[in-house]
């Protein structure tokens, strides 16, 4: 086979004739996004956000085969702005939230969904994981989050809203139990667990940050910087980390919660410096002599004291780049209810948690800014029957309230409970590439959309939910099944807009996808299809006992 040379965005490159355009760039390790591209399919051309530009012109280089001495354009501001065009006009007719309205409100950004179904599968191990991956001091937050996921969880316009804090409690308190003492354990651990779970830390950086403050700020910035890597030490006026957290009546948050949760960022490496003043036992100009970075998470701070350590003040507290958290001193960060007064928990611990983001890249010599919000399509409000599609798949029993209030819920009540959840977030979230494109490109996903059609959900018998709101009509499952040879199959039906995937002779999907279902599930770039959840365990649970 011959081969020559091309050239993309500049850089030679050696290519077959046969090959595309799509193939050399990624033999370059050039990433061109593709949605309807399957190697197996071959090119379908349908779905546009892999263009690039030849001799001036846009084409889709899924399907473009190579010539000698072919220049391509792929990295480019034009180009970009053409695939973002593109992924916009497919999010025109897009019907389906990437992330569920919980999510979404979380200020920590916890994987709220994910937590509920490992929940109702009794998936403990993975659901605490899922919890201590996005929330410091879990088993706190548990008891006095403000919960505002809740108000955005659509269970509660159909009855009442799922028990979203009741069951992060739960799991929280489950793995806590083996580090708290048995005459204050609510309930005895599980057998064979003699420790908590930790998150999984990446390599050591060599970097070093010192938290003046052990609030909730302070707790959460270091929870989440020893995680990437960094040393962290915490140096607070008290005897014992906490800040205003010690405040709280013990019937709130009784002092082994707190202390045991506050013993896991110590495991995680922190090193407390207990009845350190700044500006009294250490100074500033001192601190920043011995550490990389400094983020000051000390709670109020009046103008004299901020000045006093040579820091502009605002009329709230220190003065900061909001994108930052950079105060005048670039090495000094400051977050929580030193920089603006704060009253609810987790939006503190947000805080600590945005400040050191921006402290993560500083260390590391990247720009200095908040990490990006996730994207998400999102449907807005859903009128009654669409809002019936989401129950019927869920379980139909009320609301669920720990039989002994102080403990919490039990195994079963928190599996009950989870089962009422109606999964409105998108089953292929965080593995769709449609998501993972829009959100590299910075899609805006209402930018061409008008009145939405109604939202669909189709549940076949073998457990795959189709959902024709997502979508795109790439033609890939089309084209699987013709290659299976499957007896019936799938096939565009209708003309113009109308055109949507289905099964011919108005049969079921599943009668479609006889042979290639998971192969179907797995390559829809979408999640359009997609399997379920298993009701059939839903009906065995009971409040019986735990």
């Amino acid at each position: 086979m011959s081969s020559f040379t091309i050239s993309i965005d500049g850089h030679a490159v050696e290519a077959s004739a046969g090959q595309t355009v799509l193939e050399a760039a990624r033999k370059l390790g050039i990433e061109i996004p593709t949605l309807c591209y399957l190697e197996k399919c071959g090119p379908l051309n349908s779905c546009l956000v892999c263009l690039v530009k030849i001799n001036g012109k846009l084409v889709p280089s899924c399907g473009l085969k190579v010539t000698p001495g072919m220049v391509v354009e792929s990295e480019t501001n034009e180009v970009h702005e053409a695939r973002r065009t593109a992924l916009e006009l497919l999010f025109s007719d897009h019907v389906g939230d990437c992330l569920a309205p919980c999510n979404r409100l979380c200020p920590l950004g916890m994987a709220i969904p994910v937590m509920i179904r490992q929940i109702q599968t009794g998936k403990l191990e993975d659901a605490i994981g899922t919890v201590r991956e996005a929330l410091p001091l879990p088993s706190v937050l548990g008891r006095l989050c403000h919960h505002p996921c809740e108000q955005g969880c659509r269970r509660g316009t159909w009855d009442d809203s799922a028990a979203i804090r009741d069951m992060e409690r739960f799991v929280a308190d489950w793995d806590l139990a083996p580090a708290l003492p048995e005459h204050v354990r609510a309930r005895p651990p599980e057998p064979g667990r003699s420790s908590p779970s930790l998150p999984r830390c990446r390599a050591a950086t060599g970097k070093s940050v010192v938290i003046v403050g052990a609030g909730p700020a302070g707790l959460a910035a270091a929870y989440y910087l020893l995680q990437w890597g960094h040393a962290c030490t915490i140096a607070h006026r008290g005897s014992k980390g906490g800040g205003s957290l010690r405040n709280e009546p013990s019937d709130h948050l009784p002092a082994v919660i707190l202390d045991a949760e506050i013993q896991q960022i110590e495991r995680l490496g922190a090193v407390f410096k207990p009845s350190a003043v700044l500006g009294q036992d250490v100074t500033l100009d001192g601190l920043l002599r011995g550490f990389d970075a400094v983020l000051l998470a000390t709670g109020e701070v009046s103008r004299e004291t901020g000045q006093a350590w040579g820091l502009q003040m605002a009329p709230g507290g220190i003065k900061t780049n909001a994108d930052t958290f950079q105060t005048s001193q670039l090495q000094v960060f400051a977050a929580g209810r030193a920089v603006r007064p704060m009253s609810h928990l987790v939006r503190a611990m947000a805080d600590g948690k945005a400040a050191a983001e921006c402290i993560h890249r500083f260390l590391l010599g990247k720009k200095v800014a908040r990490a990006d919000k996730p994207f998400s399509s999102v449907m807005g409000r859903l009128d009654k029957a669409e809002l019936g599609t989401f129950v019927a798949a869920s379980h139909a029993v009320p609301s669920v309230s720990a039989c002994d209030t102080c403990a919490g819920f039990t195994k079963q009540e928190a599996g009950v409970e989870a089962s009422r959840c109606l999964h409105c977030d998108c089953r292929s979230s965080g593995d769709c590439a449609l998501q993972t494109y829009a959100q590299n490109y910075g899609a805006d996903a209402s930018r061409f959309r008008q009145q939405r059609r109604k939202f669909e959900q189709q549940h076949q018998p073998c457990g795959i939910v189709f959902e024709p709101g997502k979508c795109i009509l790439c033609g890939i499952c089309v084209k699987l099944t013709e290659l299976a040879a499957e007896p019936l199959g799938l096939a565009f039906i209708g003309r113009g807009f109308d055109v949507r995937v289905a099964a011919p002779f108005n049969r079921t999907i599943q009668d479609g996808l006889q042979k290639v279902a998971a192969e179907c599930v797995e390559h829809c770039p979408t999640g359009a299809l997609a399997f379920g959840e298993q009701k059939a365990a839903l009906e065995e649970l009971t409040l019986a006992s735990p």
